[in-house]
């Protein structure tokens, strides 16, 4: 019998799902899966044909971090050349246009939640868990945590989730932004789904810009990034805007607004 991926992707264009596969492990990831989970997303990001990507962990977990058993046994001249190397990614994924949704299926802990925040959208089943234990495994964040969770839940909640390495469910998770939907888990699948495409079914290519805007201005408030924004809205109305589309998609803009 073949050895059972690690990690499956289903394309089913325009969406594709990607599943941590180790349920056994609770979808922990070792440094070899990593590699391959950025790979695979960077292959995607350059198919035409896959406008938005699903991210989720098989069994009753998202992803519980690194596994600590690959990691302390790692060699020490492995360790060393690898941390000699220049960083792919940024957070745990490399820098891609494609927009990922982070399925949130159970519990998502430290390398597990640096990894949902690295997605742009996070919807989470109601027996969803988050954690940050770095402190109490004694390591520092390197995925991208104490950038992306105080942009989410802000700085205060970021350094009490990371400081005590506390524990909290879903519906705290969405009352503080860390999560931006909660269902049932049973739609979770559906719910991401249904997000999908209703993204898919805009422009490529407004779709990247805007994440792109996004990605650069999330954090900040100052004249310069308005000016920024607008200057990249200038020259995409410019170019690229497409008054056909608008025209055809007023009327229905419209009548949607206003309930019918």
């Amino acid at each position: 019998m073949p050895d059972t991926p690690e990690l499956v992707v289903v394309v089913a264009p325009p969406v594709t799902t990607i599943t941590i596969n180790r349920p056994e492990k609770r979808n922990a990831l070792t440094l070899g899966l990593w590699a391959e989970l950025g790979a695979a997303v960077e292959e995607l990001d350059h198919d035409a044909d896959v406008a938005v990507i699903i991210l989720t962990g098989a069994g009753d977990a998202f992803c519980a971090g690194f596994d600590l058993s690959d990691l302390s046994t790692e060699d020490d001249a492995s360790r060393a050349r690898r941390m000699s190397q220049q960083a792919r990614h940024v957070g745990m994924l490399p820098p891609h246009d494609t927009p990922v949704i982070a399925a949130v299926n159970g519990p998502a802990i430290t390398g597990g939640l640096e990894l949902a925040l690295s997605c742009d959208i996070v919807v989470a089943s109601a027996a969803a868990r988050f954690a940050d234990t770095h402190a109490k495994v004694g390591a520092v964040p390197g995925g991208g945590l104490t950038i992306t969770l105080p942009r989410r839940i802000g700085p205060g909640r970021a350094r009490l989730l990371s400081l005590t390495g506390d524990i909290i469910d879903a519906d705290t998770a969405l009352a503080w932004g860390l999560a931006d939907e909660v269902v049932d888990p049973d739609n979770l699948l559906e719910r991401c789904g249904e997000i999908a495409t209703s993204i898919a079914a805009k422009p490529p290519g407004v779709v990247a810009a805007i994440r792109q805007l996004y990605a650069r201005n999330a954090d900040r408030s100052d004249e310069t990034a308005f000016a920024e924004e607008q200057a990249t809205s200038r020259a995409w109305m410019a170019e690229q805007f497409d008054r056909r589309r608008l025209a055809k998609e007023r009327t229905a803009i419209i009548d949607e607004g206003a309930g019918r």
